[in-house]
Order: C-alpha cells, then sequence, then structure tokens
C-alpha cells in the first residue's frame, strides 16, 4: 500500500530523480526514471519541463512503455486546461505502485486548484459545471463546496462559491516610507 508523501519529500524525490536521468549511463535513464520525472514534474505543475523531457526520451523507451505514454497524455490534458480530462485520464490507467502515489497527488492538486479558480472567477456555476470541473458526481461536489463554506442552492442546482480574502497589504512603517521617498528625491535631483 502506497504511504503518503509530502510535497516535500516530492520535491526531494524529484531532484533525485532529476539526478538519476543526468548520471545515466549514456544519457539514456531507465522507463521508470523517466516516468517517475515525468510525473512529478506534472505534480508540481512544470509544464515546460514536463514537455522538454518528453522531447528527449528516446523514441524506443516511449514505444515500449504504455505507462510513460498514460503519464504523458495526462501532461496534454493539463497543458489544455482541459480539467474533466484530466480526472478521466488519471483514472483510465492502471498505474504502478511507484507512479500511483505521484498520480493520485495530481488528481487532489488539480482539484484544490480548480477550487481555487471557481472561487475567483465565478459568483455562481451549474452544480454539473462544477463537479465536472473538480472531477466529482454531482452529489459529491456538493457536499465539498458545503464543506468548503460555499453555499448550494438545490432547487436551481448553482453552487455560489465562496470569494477568497485578498492577500493582504503590507503596510511600511512610516519611517522606512520616509527614509524610501528621501532616496527616491536623492536620486532625482542627481
Amino acid at each position: 500500500m502506497p504511504v503518503a508523501v509530502t510535497m516535500g519529500d516530492y520535491g526531494k524525490l524529484l531532484e533525485q530523480s532529476e539526478t538519476q536521468e543526468l548520471e545515466a549511463p549514456g544519457g539514456v535513464a531507465t522507463p521508470q526514471v523517466y516516468s517517475q520525472l515525468l510525473a512529478l514534474y506534472l505534480l508540481h505543475n512544470d509544464m515546460n519541463n514536463g514537455r522538454y523531457l518528453w522531447k528527449r526520451i528516446p523514441q524506443a523507451i516511449k514505444a515500449a512503455n504504455p505507462e510513460l505514454a498514460a503519464i504523458w497524455a495526462v501532461g496534454q490534458r493539463i497543458w489544455q486546461r482541459d480539467f474533466p480530462g484530466i480526472y478521466s485520464t488519471i483514472a483510465a490507467y492502471q498505474w504502478s505502485e511507484t507512479i500511483l502515489p505521484v498520480m493520485e497527488s495530481l488528481r487532489e492538486s488539480t482539484r484544490r486548484r480548480a477550487y481555487g479558480l471557481v472561487a475567483q472567477a465565478y459568483t455562481s456555476i451549474s452544480a454539473e459545471d462544477f463537479a465536472s470541473f473538480v472531477g466529482y458526481s454531482v452529489e459529491e461536489a456538493v457536499k465539498g463546496v458545503v464543506s468548503h463554506g460555499w453555499q448550494a442552492d438545490p432547487n436551481t442546482r448553482m453552487i455560489m462559491p465562496q470569494k477568497p480574502d485578498p492577500p493582504p497589504v503590507s503596510l511600511v512603517p512610516n519611517e522606512q516610507q520616509l527614509a524610501r521617498l528621501t532616496d527616491y528625491v536623492a536620486f532625482l535631483e542627481n
């Protein structure tokens, strides 16, 4: 049974995988290293490194490893911002024990990102649209929004997200502000 790994541990694992790829004999790593590295790039939402990795993987390894192609299919859905496609592509493949925890973390981080995007962009959204956006059934999605403190209207089947709190504005102390202003004026005079 896979053990839950924190994002910090995935960061270390990413560094180790990159090192394994760089130190591979002949410059070609094993398919397992490529699979793990690609999945970790997707988890960290590092699409540029993911794309470049996909381009430098030898064609023979891509053709011989269906799991690698399945990971890249998830990456393509992320690139296209096809949230329902991300969830269905992750669910459609039987992942190996080493990749399964990364893909589960990817699914959950994608859900968290989808919740955040909906909260920022919508004042109301239909339950069906929201459910497909977060990869849940309509009932699970409604339960999820209620647990997040959002409102769900069963009559209209609409969900009203709670707007996220704006980031706190950092207040500059008066003395520091005066010193900064003095520096600007002195710079402009010289």
